[in-house]
């Protein structure tokens, strides 16, 4: 079947988006992978492939509510395939997840400290603390199934001795998300240098999720007349 335009134009934002976060430092090689939503299939990053050399045909696609392994493509998916898949098999509200490993939120990781909430941004992963999820062998039923109960109400998360998960309804807004858990994870391992953090209350993260609700829509439709 013909690859539509806005098929073609995922892929090539998938693409994109892998190229931006090594280039920006956010992961490195080909540790890191990406997925996307488009209509009932998942379009992820294929295994082992450098993101420079990738073309928007060499994306894998897996159907979402498959029972199996089963891919199109000439490259075999991510072999973190499951997990992705299982996040947007069980959250219609994600339409996209970028996995990394960044350097301070995998030492986190690796330390198994989730971030608490060291910052009000804290927030913008769903609640009042960036969890980690219990350590399984990557690409495993473990692992996945680890993975969605930690993303319970969240939309981020760590994996203890691995790396982190961030999700949103777009490519970019789950990038974001990528960038921001790893300022958070920068910002709290410097404090633990100098006494640690003081912690805001579960209350002010609620009113900060409150107010995240109409976050970015302002400039919309600032300037403009009912």
């Amino acid at each position: 079947m013909a690859m539509t335009k806005a098929e073609r134009a995922l892929r090539q934002e998938i693409i994109d988006q892998c190229r931006w976060m090594n280039a920006s430092g956010l992961n490195q090689g080909t540790s890191g992978n990406l997925s996307a939503r488009h209509k009932d299939a998942m379009l992820i990053t294929p295994s082992g492939q450098p993101y420079d050399d990738l073309a928007v045909a060499e994306i894998a696609a897996m159907s979402i509510d498959g029972a199996d392994d089963t891919w199109m493509g000439p490259l075999a998916p991510s072999s973190e395939w499951r997990f992705h898949r299982d996040i947007l098999r069980t959250r219609p509200d994600i339409n996209a997840v970028v996995h990394t490993h960044s350097t301070y939120a995998t030492a986190l990781a690796i330390a198994r400290k989730p971030i608490p909430a060291c910052h009000y941004m804290i927030a913008a992963a769903g609640g009042n603390s960036v969890p980690c999820a219990q350590y399984a062998t990557f690409g495993s039923a473990a692992l996945s199934a680890n993975v969605l109960a930690t993303l319970e109400g969240r939309t981020g998360c760590l994996i203890e001795n691995h790396g982190v998960i961030a999700t949103g309804d777009s490519l970019k807004k789950a990038m974001w998300l990528a960038v921001e858990i790893e300022t958070l994870a920068k910002q709290y391992y410097l404090t633990l240098a100098i006494g640690g953090p003081v912690l805001l209350e579960d209350r002010e993260i609620d009113r900060v999720k409150e107010k995240f609700k109409t976050y970015g829509l302002r400039s919309a439709t600032r300037g403009k007349r009912s």
